[in-house]
């Protein structure tokens, strides 16, 4: 009754045809349009031709868009003549109906919409699910309160969230440039100037970790002295810091992954499996979400507390965490640096692997296949700035006192946008419930209003192709 709908049309295949999109005119969007839209769907994904437009369907700016598969119920206002697929449902409202109306109520339905769609491969609901929800009616006037009123303390809360989210972008800026001053020596420029002539020289502590490196050499053969490396474009350092390769300052390694031919033989037991997807934890790395045997763990690599992970393969290139658990396999996506005793410690490292300027080093050597991927060969030569022990111990008191702060303001940040999301499902709520905005007596009473959309809908010429809104 609210007005005629229908799913969305996008019947050619393949979809891809570039007789779809040539010299294409009519706007064509997906369902993560609707998702990202915020209620107003402003952008759309391609340029339907007239043969496009001839296997889909025009509707009008207007239309309500509600989403039926995927992403269930979420719903904007089209802002153009548009098409969409058949994965989103489009209402078009009668004139008396407003669809700002209608749109926001979908917004109060999501959840309940969302239980009634089938956990099969792809959640979807149909469009009888759809027919049947019931949206409450006030009169014409009213929802036109209404939905003003609604948007006047959404643009409120808007104006909020907004500052809200420009902190979260200096507190990403503030993380940066204590990581730049921290692996710069500029951070504790001030402790090594009170200690003058009681450090040890950049070149001393140099050599002093070359040495360390050959007493840890691990590999196969005769002891090989890392190559010289170019260190010409690298940032300058102070005079008691030094420049040196990863597997100078530490044992790298590249996971495997035991053989899933043979999965109840390696895995199920109780030690941890981690994969790029468990350095989410950044920091500390403790939990997983497989595990492996006795056995299991001979077919892979081993990581132990204190080292450093960093992906090595896709988009996640450059993740990077510190393992906390006693002894973990690990997969080939990641390397893995064993720091040597006495040259460095996992946790400055991992403020050094997630700092911009080493992050920029080592996207700068993936190789640009299909994925970026840096081998371990290429991992290996990448540069880190080593300053002595006592300093990085320093640094490191200091980094985590900014970082705790700026840990605390941004758990502050989030909670204050979980508030405002909640404030505003208490005022769809509301404005539902008839407790928005106070009636008028002198409206017309809704009921009027449907028997008059009825009266109109009953003298229409009946199509086939649309259904008729509960």
């Amino acid at each position: 009754m609210l007005g005629e709908f229908g799913r969305g049309k996008s019947k050619h295949r393949p979809r891809n045809d570039e007789r779809l999109y040539t010299d294409g005119k009519y706007p064509f969007f997906q369902t993560g349009r609707v998702r990202n839209s915020d209620g107003s769907i402003r952008e759309y994904d391609k340029l339907y031709s007239d043969f496009g437009l001839a296997q889909s369907k025009l509707w009008p700016a207007g239309t309500v868009c509600i989403t039926i598969a995927a992403n269930i119920a979420e719903s904007g206002i089209l802002k153009f003549d548009g098409c969409f697929p058949d994965s989103i449902v489009g209402l078009v409202p009668h004139p008396e109906i407003s669809g700002l109306f209608v749109e926001a109520f979908i917004r109060t339905a999501k959840e309940d919409l969302d239980r009634y769609a089938p956990a099969t491969a792809q959640k979807n609901i149909n469009l009888e699910i759809l027919s049947s929800v019931s949206v409450p009616i006030p009169p014409a006037n009213e929802q036109q309160r209404i939905v003003e009123k609604i948007e006047t303390l959404f643009a409120r809360l808007d104006k909020g969230e907004e500052a809200v989210r420009e902190v979260q972008k200096l507190l990403k800026r503030y993380r940066q440039s204590i990581l730049k001053s921290a692996v710069t020596g500029e951070l504790t420029a001030d402790w090594r100037a009170e200690r003058k002539g009681e450090l040890e020289s950049g070149a001393d502590l140099l050599a002093r970790i070359l040495k360390t490196r050959e007493e840890n050499w691990q590999g196969r053969g005769k002891y090989k002295a890392p190559s010289e490396l170019n260190t010409d474009d690298l940032p300058g350092l102070p005079e008691e810091w030094t420049w040196a390769s990863v597997d100078t300052v530490g044992a790298v390694s590249t996971g495997t992954t035991p053989p899933k031919s043979q999965e109840s033989r390696f895995y199920g037991g109780n030690i941890p499996f981690l994969k790029p997807t468990d350095l989410d934890q950044g920091f500390s790395v403790s939990d997983c979400r497989e595990y492996l045997t006795d056995e299991g763990l001979k077919k892979s690599r081993v990581v132990k507390a204190g080292d450093v992970m960093v992906t090595s393969i896709g988009a996640t290139t450059g993740k990077t965490g510190v393992c906390r658990v006693p002894v973990a396999g690990f997969n080939q996506q990641i390397n893995t640096i064993s720091p040597f005793k006495g040259v460095i410690s996992g946790d400055l490292l991992y403020w050094i692997v997630v700092e911009e300027g080493f992050q920029q080093r080592l996207w700068a050597d993936a190789a640009a296949t299909t994925l970026p991927i840096i081998n371990k060969s290429k991992f290996s030569r990448l540069m880190v700035p080593c300053p002595s022990v006592e300093e990085q111990e320093e640094i490191l008191t200091r980094v985590e006192e900014k970082m705790s702060l700026a840990k605390t303001l941004s758990k502050a940040c989030e909670t204050e946008l979980k508030r405002s999301a909640a404030l505003r499902q208490s005022i769809l709520k509301d404005a539902f419930s008839g407790n928005l905005v106070p009636q008028d007596p002198d409206d017309e009473p809704a009921s009027a209003l449907l028997e008059r959309i009825k009266a109109a809908r009953a003298t229409e010429p009946k199509k086939t192709s649309r259904k008729k809104c509960a």
